[in-house]
């Protein structure tokens, strides 16, 4: 970051100042901001006043910044184009997305070609299967808390280097097992590192975003795990016929966790972690890479606006973690925020899908391919493209009208499921197919999953996780740890039970339960879930203290498309004819 020597006099001092030029407190003005939209008023041309506004702000008692009035109207920082580092830091931070979606879409591949290896000549058994599969879910619940209650404190940086530890412990473990036993525990360590990637890299994306992009860089890491689902079903495949092939399908998941510990220490901390803790000129020196051609005053107001939140974050969070926990099931705004995101990763969970993720192997062996890795990988690579559709249209077109014009499908989907596997015969009690061939409804549940993996990759598979922006910053690290956990508890009662589910309710039944919560979630997204894209972070704070946070963003966001028209209007008519 280069400085002029006045700037440099003025970073010594604690106190900057512009003499004659009025100076307003950006606390006053957030506050003030705040209760006008809660009460109903006219949003008047928020981003200008903050610009133009004088910017004073106090952080630790210790620091005194203001801006004066001589910024522009149009040197708002979101308008500035995004810089190639921005990319460069989300993509770095999705490698260990692409770990979360290689260790838990590895394990199809794995319960196929276990054999007897883990149990001492024998085969094992449904049971079995279902306890190391569900153990990653139960370490990635655990790492999600584990990660929450210390990414404060910490930073995010922190957390994801624990991840890639125990990523790659994890995957050795698995590697070197002979037991059912040492494979449960490394998948249990994975799950650790599954989980604190799960938490913390959304959280991490979404504060080093601009406004702007913010639904692209999310939905970069979601790319990633989904990226990482693919390559586990190459892998699988690449391997399913070399001897201990599976051992090495688990022990490559150690390389890409080494690969993102080396890059990490070129990724910046999170501009809001570093002002939260006092380090201005590090977060100035962040923004200044992450915006590319702001100017210092442009970088000093984007700080400010920062401190000043914290600021009031820190007056709220005086008490205690289990103080915050409290609080965002007590606080009205705070646990719309929650109930809408955690929400809405149920239903992404429980819609089946990772039933397709961890069996999918399993279950077109079931109904008669001689490849089913080969199959499962068609899956993966369906649902890997629709997620990039997803990250490229969710900004522009809007997260709830993505989801409500597309998560009927899903249901429509495992319903022409279920209805196939009534005509496959099956036996319950052993789940193995009674027939020698593929036959026509094994290629009907082949197509319909292939439909309903369509419509989850386009909404929400991605979609889920982009909510770590409902919760303000004061809440942000624990309502992204209990999004998290509402992922892996939920993950944990699919992956258990869908063996047993198959046995005692048919695939008819199984498919048939699913498709009647994809259907219901689809009501619920309607009544329930708001349209945040292109709101900041502070607005989407705003959204969640409306009683009905649906209409209240239709409003907002109504009233923003009103002003940029307003002030298109003004150019035109500013800019002499003939010009």
């Amino acid at each position: 970051m280069q400085y002029s020597s006045d700037e440099k006099a003025a970073d010594r001092a604690t106190h900057v100042e512009h003499t004659g030029s009025r100076r307003t407190s950006v606390a006053n003005e957030g506050f003030n901001r705040r209760n006008s939209l809660a009460d109903g008023g006219r949003r008047n041309s928020l981003s200008k006043n903050f610009d133009s506004a004088n910017i004073a702000m106090v952080l630790n008692d210790k620091t005194h910044v203001e801006i004066s009035d001589d910024v522009m109207d149009d040197s708002n920082i979101d308008n500035i184009a995004v810089s190639w580092f921005v990319w460069l830091v989300a993509a770095t931070a999705s490698i260990a997305g692409a770990l979360f979606g290689y260790d838990t879409g590895i394990i199809s591949a794995v319960l196929v070609y276990l054999g007897t290896d883990l149990g001492g000549g024998r085969e094992t058994t449904s049971s079995e299967k279902e306890a190391i599969t569900a153990l990653c879910s139960a370490g990635a619940f655990v790492g999600a808390i584990i990660a929450g209650l210390t990414a404060d404190k910490y930073g995010r940086k922190i957390a994801i280097y624990v991840g890639c530890v125990l990523f790659t412990i994890g995957a050795v473990l698995q590697g070197a097992s002979y037991s059912i036993a040492q494979m449960c525990v490394g998948r249990l360590i994975v799950g650790f590192g599954v989980g604190s990637a799960a938490m913390v890299v959304p959280l991490y994306i979404a504060e080093i975003a601009p406004t702007k992009v913010r639904g692209k860089l999310i939905g970069l890491n979601n790319m990633s795990i989904t990226g990482g689902q693919v390559i586990s079903y190459g892998i699988g495949a690449a391997f399913a016929h070399v001897d201990d092939g599976w051992r090495y399908m688990v022990g490559l998941g150690a390389v890409p966790a080494i690969l993102l510990a080396c890059l990490l220490p070129f990724c910046p901390e999170s501009p809001r972690q570093l002002v939260f803790h006092g380090r201005l000129q590090e977060a100035e020196s962040v923004l200044l890479k992450i915006y590319k051609g702001a100017s210092v005053d442009q970088v000093r107001v984007k700080v400010a606006l920062i401190a000043a939140a914290c600021e009031e974050v820190k007056e709220l969070n005086a008490g205690s973690r289990w103080q915050k926990v409290v609080q965002l099931h007590t606080n009205p705004a705070y646990f719309r925020a929650l109930f809408c995101a955690c929400g809405l990763m149920v239903i992404s969970q429980m819609s089946g899908f990772n039933t397709l993720m961890y069996y999918s192997s399993t279950l077109f062996a079931l109904v008669g391919f001689s490849n089913p890795v080969a199959v499962g990988l068609v899956v993966a690579g369906t649902n890997f493209v629709m997620t990039w559709v997803n990250m490229m249209t969710v900004d522009p077109i809007g997260r709830r009208r993505v989801l409500v014009s597309t998560v009927w499908g899903m249901s429509a989907g495992l319903l022409a499921v279920a209805i196939a596997f009534s005509f496959i015969p099956v036996n319950t009690e052993t789940l193995e197919l009674e027939a020698t061939s593929v036959s026509a409804p094994a290629i009907v549940v082949l197509v319909f999953i292939i439909w309903f993996v369509f419509f989850y990759g386009v909404s929400v598979g991605n979609t889920a996780w982009m909510s770590t922006d409902f919760f303000p910053m004061e809440v942000r690290a624990i309502g992204t740890m209990w999004l998290t956990c509402a992922c892996w508890g939920s993950n944990i009662i699919v992956s258990s039970t869908f063996l047993s589910m198959m046995k005692a309710m048919t695939p008819s039944g199984a498919f048939g339960f699913y498709a009647a919560i994809c259907g219901l979630g689809w009501v619920w997204i309607i009544v329930f879930y708001p349209e945040v894209s292109g709101l900041t972070l502070e607005e989407i704070a705003d959204v969640f203290k409306s009683k009905n946070p649906v209409k209240f963003a239709r409003n907002l966001r109504r009233e923003r498309k009103d002003e940029i028209k307003e002030r298109m209007k003004t150019m035109e008519k500013s800019i002499p004819a003939g010009h």
